[in-house]
């Protein structure tokens, strides 16, 4: 058995085209949508939308601006719109409508932390599967999913017109803990294992899960397979008997992780 995991597209549908070739099935780790793009402030949703200056302003204030500083930016960019979210809506479609027609192998996917969930329904098909919360047996092994990154404990979100799925810390964790006897653990975010979460170029640490962690030492799955951390201080960890990989930051690498058995 032969299957091909990705996390982070961000929108390279002509890679994600290829990354099924030759594997028994896909699996999809999330964030496929490309709100931001860093390196190029004109593409992206924010660029095309707003423009490259307001792109170029939000990369800025989320690498060094104060705190509040950058919500209060997107709140007056954002403001032009009479509907602001509905053209986000709008525009995220448009990437999705390529996105899930690039999945040509059969498809397990989650969202990651800046896909909207909520629209994906509309694109399930009968070698697509929407698979957030759920255990389902690939080749003889139950890979068991969980989607979004977990909000930290206690805090509350202010709703805005951009909703990514950012997930109360709570609802998270019990998700997590609700997948039983797992042969390989799929998310978006990493366990909470610091060198996982670290990463080198933002100099901080990214989302983890501490619920995640605590499945691999229950379950000691063969494998704990995640992305979110573009640039980590160590994209493995062995945990116990269980292998941690970040599958890679697919945007750049447009290469599969390959699991076999």
């Amino acid at each position: 058995m032969r299957v091909h995991v990705v996390s982070d597209v961000h929108g390279h549908a002509e890679a994600l085209a290829r990354a099924g070739d030759g594997a028994d099935a896909l699996v999809v780790l999330g964030d496929l949508v490309d709100f931001v793009d860093y390196a190029n402030p004109a593409g992206g949703i924010l660029g095309r939308v707003l423009g490259p200056d307001a792109s170029a302003e939000f990369g800025r204030l989320r690498a060094s601006g104060a705190p509040g500083e950058l919500m209060a930016f997107a709140r007056q960019a954002w403001s032009r719109f009479p509907d602001p979210a509905a053209v986000i809506a709008d525009a995220v479609r448009e990437q999705y409508d390529v996105m899930f027609a690039a999945m040509t192998a059969p498809t397990y996917a989650i969202a990651g932390n800046v896909d909207m969930p909520e629209l994906w329904d509309e694109y399930v098909r009968p070698d697509l599967h929407h698979v957030d919360g759920q255990v389902v047996t690939i080749g003889g092994l139950r890979f068991g999913f969980v989607g979004g990154a977990p909000l930290r404990a206690g805090f509350v979100r202010r709703r805005g017109p951009w909703q990514p799925y950012l997930r109360p810390h709570e609802e998270f964790e019990a998700a997590t803990r609700a997948l039983s006897q797992v042969d390989v653990l799929c998310s978006h975010v990493p366990p909470a294992v610091p060198e996982l979460a670290y990463d080198v170029r933002s100099r901080s640490s990214e989302s983890s899960a501490a619920a995640l962690l605590e499945v691999v030492h229950r379950d000691r799955p063969r494998a704990a397979l995640f992305g979110h951390v573009h640039q980590p201080l160590a994209a493995r960890v062995r945990v116990g008997r269980t292998e941690c990989v970040n599958v890679g930051y697919f945007r750049r690498t447009a290469t599969p992780y390959v699991l076999r058995w």
